[in-house]
């Protein structure tokens, strides 16, 4: 664990009441710390949606973003046991786990995972998601990552209920499907960029999320920019990576 990243990470995540915070960077930190201070292949982050509903808002790689769209539509997994229970929920190798969650067991098995931790975004009573590490191995997390982990989606999570209750429940409730919303460009933005210079989702993704943060813009709107635009030509990023 890199002792000079772990507490650049907790002001990242503390840092929620600035004037124009946003969910899905927000969220996209929580992931790529989780993958830079644990032993995580790939971090997810589900969260609960204004009617109830479970969403998957942000994910450190395209496989981690699938796996958790595959718990949803399937209804099973130890990401969706963790939101439901508001406990963590801690698999060491899929491949035993047939008969718990045999579609998400495969699944994830065949997208390269053998092992889950989901740990609850929970303040008291109210669970508001879970964040999910993922790993290649059958290695378990130490607990030393199990802490760091936790507190870290625990720094999350009352960041995120702060917001809500600033803004109140209305405007959070705009907020979070505006982030949802968001989470759809990116995509597109993804598939484009992908389509274009014939690479995979994952460096697309890295493209974007790496101009956007050296030309301190959101992710959201490089990626809106990107859609939108009509030209041929390549986006900033991909020009400078492929330079």
């Amino acid at each position: 664990m890199d002792a000079e990243l772990l507490p650049e990470a907790f002001v990242d995540l503390a840092d929620t009441l600035v004037a124009d915070f946003d969910i899905i960077d927000f969220l996209h930190v929580l992931t790529d710390r989780s993958v830079q201070l644990l032993s995580a292949s790939a971090a997810g982050v589900l969260l609960v949606g204004p009617n109830g509903e479970l969403q998957a808002v942000a994910a450190s790689s395209e496989a981690a973003g699938l796996v958790e769209l595959f718990q949803i539509r399937n209804d099973q997994g130890p990401c969706l046991d963790c939101v439901r229970t508001g406990l963590p929920v801690t698999t060491a190798d899929l491949r035993g786990q047939d008969q718990r969650w045999p579609r998400f067991a495969a699944a994830a098995v065949s997208a390269g995972f053998r092992t889950v931790q989901a740990l609850p975004m929970r303040l008291r009573d109210e669970v508001i998601g879970a964040l999910n590490l993922f790993g290649a191995g059958t290695a378990c997390f130490s607990s030393r990552d199990l802490r760091v982990g936790q507190a870290m989606a625990d720094v999350a999570t009352i960041g995120l209920l702060q917001a809500r209750s600033v803004r109140r429940s209305e405007i959070a409730a705009e907020q979070l499907q505006g982030a949802l919303n968001s989470r759809i460009i990116i995509e597109q933005a993804k598939g484009k960029l992908a389509e274009r210079l014939s690479i995979d989702m994952d460096l697309a993704f890295g493209m974007l999320n790496d101009y956007a943060r050296n030309s301190n813009q959101r992710l959201t709107d490089v990626a809106r920019n990107f859609v939108d635009s009509a030209t041929a030509d390549f986006p900033p990023a991909a020009r400078q990576s492929r330079g």
